[in-house]
């Protein structure tokens, strides 16, 4: 089996501006966060971002990089709503495409499975049919004659994801409570690049959960990176809960003097600013 790992450099260096990207996790939990911040010391740029968005979202909007953000909604749990998403948007500074949390799974499901759309019940009777016009709906073939909202694919050129632990040919598992979708992201992409706490051998991966952890396949991942506290300050469990009173700083902090502060170096500057400024 094809050793894939990489340096959070590396895996950047093959993504480009214009792309679609899926970034993985689920608000403030699980967030490929280490990926996040390599993004953000390249130069890359005008990206259509596909997430169930949290600080990922915050910072690629801060910081200018979004052109198009695909998403159900952008939170950090405990913050309601991501207030530098919510100010890069307030300013015009993206496009939105905002739709039903169901109608975003069975779009990543029909990319995953490289269907054109899946038929959805969900979205009658909201919003979102208006604010989405170009939405459009089918009429089953069959006796029923039901009609539901066909939902396109969410395809995407890379997806970033972040795992408890993988090995070298891109096996990823989950061990806290909920594997999120990062397994639709990783299948419904080109290519994907899965972040880890720990890279194990593959015997390894069944000892500290059940096969069903074992959520990421390997012929879906492109890149695997190891990159211990990867997701902070997202949550990560087992490994460790997130950190609020750094999620606060983020959050309380502008956008200029967090991104000076703290992601104006590597990885290990940032670990460094982190542990100093807490």
């Amino acid at each position: 089996m094809r050793d894939k790992t990489m340096s959070a450099d590396e895996a950047v260096s093959r993504l480009s501006s214009g792309m679609t990207l899926g970034i993985g996790g689920w608000g403030s939990r699980r967030k490929p966060m280490a990926l996040v911040r390599a993004l953000l010391r390249s130069e890359i740029t005008d990206l259509t971002v596909v997430s169930y968005g949290g600080p990922d979202v915050g910072m690629l909007a801060a910081a200018g990089r979004i052109r198009r953000l695909v998403t159900a909604f952008v939170t950090l749990d405990s913050i309601p709503l991501e207030p530098h998403y919510r100010a890069a948007r307030e300013r015009g500074a993206f496009a939105l495409t905002e739709i039903d949390e169901a109608m975003f799974l069975w779009g990543l499901r029909a990319a995953a499975n490289r269907l054109p759309f899946l038929p959805v019940r969900a979205g009658f009777g909201s919003d979102v049919m208006r604010v989405n016009p170009g939405l459009k709906t089918v009429t089953s073939p069959y006796e029923d004659g039901e009609t539901f909202v066909a939902v396109p694919a969410l395809r995407m050129d890379a997806a970033l994801v972040h795992v408890n632990r993988a090995d070298r040919s891109g096996n990823g598992q989950y061990l806290g409570p909920d594997p999120y979708f990062d397994d639709l992201f990783c299948a419904a992409a080109d290519t994907a690049y899965v972040s880890c706490e720990r890279i194990v051998d593959t015997a390894e991966l069944t000892k500290e959960g059940p096969p069903q952890t074992l959520l990421v396949k390997r012929h879906t991942v492109t890149g695997v990176v190891e990159t211990p506290n990867g997701a902070h300050f997202t949550s990560c469990a087992p490994d460790y809960g997130r950190d609020e009173a750094f999620q606060q700083t983020y959050a309380t902090t502008p956008w200029p003097d967090f991104e000076a502060g703290y992601l104006g170096g590597d990885e290990q500057a940032y670990q460094a600013a982190v542990r100093e400024g807490t």
